[in-house]
């Protein structure tokens, strides 16, 4: 039995929207990477980048289990001596929340090029309005 492995110019990427309220951060995230991967699809291959478009609407009605929301802190380094900065999440989400759930993503995604390519077909609105309606997405549900 042979395996079918895709190639690039075969690659047929849909659009999907995932509304994340009321949904916790970690489940909404963790379903966008596994689109953005191409891992539902039965031409999965691995090396190839056969994922589609995501779409995540309302990230600032997403919450956060358990005590995360005060416990859970993000840190990022300006580059210089000292540069150090620690925001926790309850102001992340009041504040960017898209940004959390990037970074959420982001996180589920591998760290090579096949993830920073997946990560630019991402989009993440804070309301329910966004500007990807020509493209009619289809609604995913979780």
């Amino acid at each position: 039995m042979s395996t079918t492995l895709a190639k690039n110019g075969e690659i047929e990427r849909k659009w999907y929207l995932i509304d994340a309220a009321g949904k916790p951060l970690g489940r909404v995230a963790a379903q966008a990477a596994v689109l953005l991967r191409g891992k539902h699809k039965v031409t999965y291959t691995p090396n190839v980048d056969c994922g589609d478009h995501v779409v995540i609407i309302n990230c600032d009605k997403a919450v956060l289990t358990g005590k995360k929301l005060v416990q859970k802190v993000h840190y990022h380094h300006s580059g210089w001596v000292g540069g150090m900065k620690a925001v926790n999440y309850k102001t992340l989400m009041a504040n960017n929340s898209d940004k959390a759930m990037t970074l959420a993503v982001k996180g589920m995604l591998p760290g090579n090029s096949l993830g920073a390519n997946a990560l630019t077909r991402l989009r993440v609105y804070k309301g329910a309005e966004h500007k990807n309606a020509a493209q009619k997405p289809e609604t995913y549900t979780l």
